[in-house]
């Protein structure tokens, strides 16, 4: 697309207002998810029930919360997973992840829609909420408790709350990149980031899309 004004700069679209609202609902429900079975992880944690109602509705509602999660990173993974496929630039951008770090992204080769970092997060976290959601069925005695033996809840219970806890620190990694490269944010709150930072950042996305634009 090819960059337009917007006030007193050029901007670019990276994201439509279907994809955004995707992305916050998925946002949405790995934070309660991660509330509510944090309120249930550990005793101390129990005052976090009260987000929900108590102890009783926190048990309810963890799971239909996370039916909405796989839902909608479903529609997520769907949109997106093109995107994500890893190149070889991606691991040259891993190779110099001290020029990343100082900023120095001139060093690096021109990066698509998404680089290296965030494919990781991305596929981690395709394979941690896949196994959140199928080991929540094993122990979702509501609907399942015939389905599966006590050994068998018992090792799911254990990779359920091993899943949480990684995709928690993925999710903390993923906020604080959005934080720490400035204009990162306003994509998903506006959906469009200025010329500059498309340049900067995302070159060969930028090239990729004003190619497009072209030839339509």
């Amino acid at each position: 697309m090819t960059p337009h004004k917007h006030g007193d700069e050029n901007t670019v679209r990276r994201y439509t207002a279907a994809q955004r609202v995707n992305h916050w609902i998925t946002a949405v429900s790995l934070v309660l998810m991660a509330l509510s079975g944090m309120s249930m992880f550990h005793p101390s944690l129990f005052f976090l029930t009260d987000l929900f109602g108590g102890g009783q509705n926190t048990r309810m509602v963890h799971p239909w919360i996370g039916v909405v999660l796989a839902v909608s990173f479903t529609c997520l993974f769907i949109r997106f997973w093109r995107a994500n496929l890893w190149v070889g630039d991606d691991s040259t951008w891993i190779g110099r992840i001290g020029d990343v770090l100082r900023g120095e992204e001139e060093k690096l080769p021109e990066i698509g829609k998404y680089n290296a970092g965030q494919k990781l997060v991305f596929w981690g976290m395709t394979l941690l909420i896949l196994l959140l959601f199928a080991t929540g069925l094993v122990i979702w005695d509501t609907y399942f408790f015939a389905y599966t033996t006590i050994d068998q809840k018992r090792l799911a219970i254990l990779l359920h709350a091993m899943a949480a806890v990684a995709a928690i620190l993925i999710w903390i990694a993923h906020v604080y990149a959005a934080l720490w490269v400035k204009g990162t944010v306003r994509a998903m709150t506006e959906g469009t980031v200025t010329g500059g930072w498309a340049w900067r950042h995302h070159r060969k996305w930028l090239r990729e899309e004003v190619a497009k634009d072209r030839r339509a």
